[in-house]
């Protein structure tokens, strides 16, 4: 491990609002057995009194990099809070250290899996979520996708009713699966595009759409400067029983296909099937 990357490390440990809970706080042996499960972090349910101070909304942005995003949302609109969260602290230190020396008093970052996410979150206490640029796993595990419906059961436990899951991606691949997702379990869509900067965003309620362009990224213009189309799909999720996968009613070969022999940052090259 570089110096740098050390040093970004020792500095996280001072940043208060940066919460880096060690394996153990939210895992445990089932008793009687090797098998490990997730536990309740002392965090849940306590983060507007124990981290903001106040009862502000509260906003997630789940695989944040640098906490750009989260930095940008949080600044225009000082009355939610926002709590970005991954698990590289070496991206994480970025948006801490700016956090901490602006004096943000509306930001946070977690740094953990987000397959441990519903550890730290009790039952709606949370406004939103915001997937940007996730990896769409193009070739891996359909529950390895944050848009999956295994994902979204665990998003149900603490999204308050009404909530949105804001999804921003240049893949269209991940785009189109989510938005079978929302099919297979009539979800409300509540806003899409599929280029937004090129063609708009289609609203279906008053949600107002224009920060979704004016805010980008670091990523996000990278990828605009390859000529790639971004995409938006905002939707609640709110649903009755399981959550149930899109399975034939999604074409995975034909999307895999239009998702081009391209590479970026997160994203392997797509190869045909």
């Amino acid at each position: 491990m570089g110096h740098g990357k050390l040093k970004k490390f020792a500095e996280n440990e001072t940043f208060r609002c940066l919460l880096q809970p060690d394996a153990s706080a939210v895992l445990d042996k089932e008793p009687g057995s090797r098998e490990l499960r997730l536990k309740d972090h002392a965090i849940k349910g306590r983060w507007g009194s124990d981290m903001f101070g106040n009862d502000h909304p509260i906003v997630l942005e789940l695989g944040c990099g640098k906490g750009d995003y989260t930095i940008a949302l949080a600044l225009r609109h000082p009355e939610m809070n926002y709590i970005g969260v991954d698990i590289k602290g070496a991206r994480l230190w970025k948006g801490a250290k700016y956090a901490t020396e602006q004096a943000l008093p509306n930001v946070a970052f977690l740094r953990t899996r987000i397959e441990f996410i519903e550890a730290f979150f009790g039952p709606g206490e949370v406004s939103e979520i915001w997937l940007t640029f996730s990896d769409p796993q193009l070739h891996g595990s359909e529950n390895s996708r944050l848009s999956s419906p295994l994902f979204l059961e665990r998003y149900r436990k603490f999204l308050r009713p009404g909530g949105m899951v804001h999804l921003k991606t240049d893949s269209r691949y991940l785009y189109e699966y989510t938005s079978a997702v929302c099919r297979a379990n009539k979800l409300q869509v509540i806003a899409s595009g599929t280029d937004i900067y090129r063609d708009g965003i289609q609203s279906f309620s008053s949600l107002s759409t224009d920060e979704i362009t004016e805010i980008q990224t670091f990523y996000e213009k990278m990828f605009l400067e390859m000529g790639l189309s971004i995409t938006y799909l905002a939707f609640t999720i709110d649903h009755d029983g399981p959550y149930a996968f899109p399975g034939d009613a999604f074409d995975h070969d034909y999307w895999l296909e239009a998702e081009g022999p391209r590479r970026s940052f997160s994203h392997q090259p797509a190869r045909k099937a």
